[in-house]
């Protein structure tokens, strides 16, 4: 692993937004064939930077929308702007996506959501993709090495976690390759690794309340090495809940919450709803 370049020490501004721009021409050819875009297809760009894959999907797609957040670029990017590209200049955590694509004037073809997502976003983004669940029909995206294996690892992996169970339930999740630093300018401290999320036709499961599912997560996984009932019942779920969920749903009373799959965690939290 290649040590930061002095840029990244000493530019306070890219060390604040976290950029570390792509200009591998053959990583970038890769991401490209990767999202397939298509003359039918709008295309949101998360982090457009200096428009190295921004300009390409243009090329070949019917609509891309790219935001960006840094104001400095944006010169960059419009000074190359061809007919079927819109600009934004802002912060992607404060977009509206569906309020940002009923504005549009562009193709009514399937959407995708694209980008080089900086570390301090990915999982914030993550959440915001899933909370539009339904509205984009593929996702791909380059994030650090340890997020993609957070975002796609399957029970029993140390990496599991509330965000692998959540994405599993609505995406068909899949690593590509892995990018190694040198592939970026500056180069950051860490392995990148392209993913993409395939949107399902229907969630495997329905779950009756989204924000209770993740609380329910969030507290058996509170202390991963724990036990999964002792960090339910440090986390205020009733006594009475759990002892009866041991009971009816025969669940061990030593799991660890990584152990548990989708499919028991959904038989939980349904079984906990006539309690709360």
């Amino acid at each position: 692993m290649r040590r930061p370049s002095p840029s990244r020490r000493k530019n306070p501004r890219i060390r604040r937004l976290g950029q570390h721009f792509l200009n591998d021409p053959g990583i970038l050819n890769k991401i490209v064939r990767v999202i397939d875009p298509q003359p039918e297809d709008r295309i949101i760009e998360v982090g457009a930077g200096k428009g190295a894959l921004t300009f390409p999907l243009a090329q070949k797609a019917g609509e891309v929308i790219a935001i960006e957040k840094d104001g400095e670029l944006i010169p960059v990017l419009q000074s190359k702007k061809p007919a079927n590209l819109t600009i934004i200049e802002k912060d992607v955590l404060r977009v509206d996506f569906r309020e940002l694509l009923a504005a549009g004037e562009g193709v009514p073809g399937p959407v995708k959501l694209v980008g080089n997502l900086p570390y301090s976003i990915s999982s914030p983004l993550m959440f915001k993709v899933l909370e539009n669940k339904g509205l984009f029909q593929r996702c791909v995206f380059l994030v650090q090495k340890e997020v993609a294996e957070r975002i796609c690892a399957q029970p029993g992996s140390k990496k599991y976690a509330p965000l692998s169970i959540l994405v599993e339930n609505v995406f068909s999740a899949r690593v590509h390759f892995i990018v190694h630093p040198g592939s970026f300018s500056p180069p950051p401290r860490v392995e990148s690794a392209l993913i993409s999320l395939a949107t399902r036709a229907a969630p495997l499961f329905q779950i009756s309340n989204d924000r209770l599912f993740l609380r329910l997560l969030q507290a058996a996984f509170r202390q991963r090495r724990k036990i999964l009932l002792n960090n339910l019942r440090n986390s205020g779920w009733p006594p009475e809940a759990i002892q009866a969920a041991c009971r009816d749903l025969g669940l061990d009373r030593t799991a660890r919450p990584e152990e548990l799959s989708l499919a028991q965690f959904v038989r939980l939290f349904e079984f906990f709803r006539k309690y709360i």
